[in-house]
């Protein structure tokens, strides 16, 4: 059975238009080019309609990208040499320029980052890499965000995630450490063998003023020795008594 040309005609436009419908979610916008001239403003969210094949869609997502940017070789200021890798958080702000002034801004910004990466920390030393994370992150980020805001890319953060250290250099700073502590310890010692001093000096001259602190003070060490139950008890004489008792025999 033959259908009529006119029916063939109507089921063919009724399939164009329903080709030509596009649905974009919340986080997209689409930037069409019509016979290859950019439009004024991107499409969506929502339903539209794109007619092919003088219309030619690129659909753009809104949301945040995070990117890794991979280890990278890196040489510090005092010639340590290192890798790093970071990841790098940003979103597309103006989906026309992100289209049109670049070829691919994923691929762009990921690349532009790892050479960021590389020239900034290859001018900090390796202290300062470790200990001032903070301050290298919003420097990445400042200079990324304005190389890439011509392209309507907005980075938002960008986070150093590990720094791999030679082995070498891992037992060097070991050892660094292990001294750092030893020198603290000592420090401490000291610090309380001075004070120990001064109490033991600021107990002399009080017993200094009352002998009979000194006898008090034997009765309490004894008392101490008697306490652990030990056979043995040694009973402190003075010394004063015994250079008496050796004038006695020579008398």
């Amino acid at each position: 059975m033959l259908f009529p040309p006119t029916l063939i005609v109507v089921v063919i436009v009724v399939l164009y238009l329903l080709s030509s419908i596009k649905i974009l979610n919340e986080y997209e916008r689409a930037v069409i080019f019509r016979l290859g001239k950019l439009l004024d403003a991107p499409k969506g969210p929502g339903i539209i309609l794109v007619f092919a094949p003088i219309d030619r869609m690129v659909r753009v997502s809104l949301r945040t990208i995070v990117m890794d940017v991979p280890p990278q070789d890196v040489i510090t200021k005092d010639n340590v040499s290192v890798k790093v890798n970071a990841v790098v958080y940003f979103r597309v702000m103006d989906p026309r320029r992100a289209i049109v002034e670049v070829e691919s801004y994923h691929y762009a910004t990921s690349q532009l980052a790892q050479t960021t990466l590389r020239s900034v920390l290859g001018q900090c030393e390796l202290d300062d890499l470790l200990s001032e994370r903070e301050r290298l992150n919003q420097q990445l980020q400042q200079i990324l965000d304005q190389h890439t805001d011509p392209w309507g890319i907005k980075v938002s953060s960008v986070e150093v995630k590990h720094v791999d250290l030679p082995p070498d250099m891992q037992r060097a700073m070991a050892k660094q450490a292990e001294a750092e502590r030893e020198k603290r310890a000592k420090i401490i010692h000291a610090a309380g063998e001075l004070e120990a001093s001064e109490k033991l000096a600021a107990a002399a001259s009080v017993m200094a003023v009352e002998p009979m602190t000194i006898t008090l003070r034997y009765l309490q060490t004894l008392t101490e020795i008697a306490s652990e139950k030990n056979s043995t008890i040694i009973f402190p004489l003075p010394i004063e008594l015994m250079n008496l008792i050796k004038g006695l025999n020579k008398a």
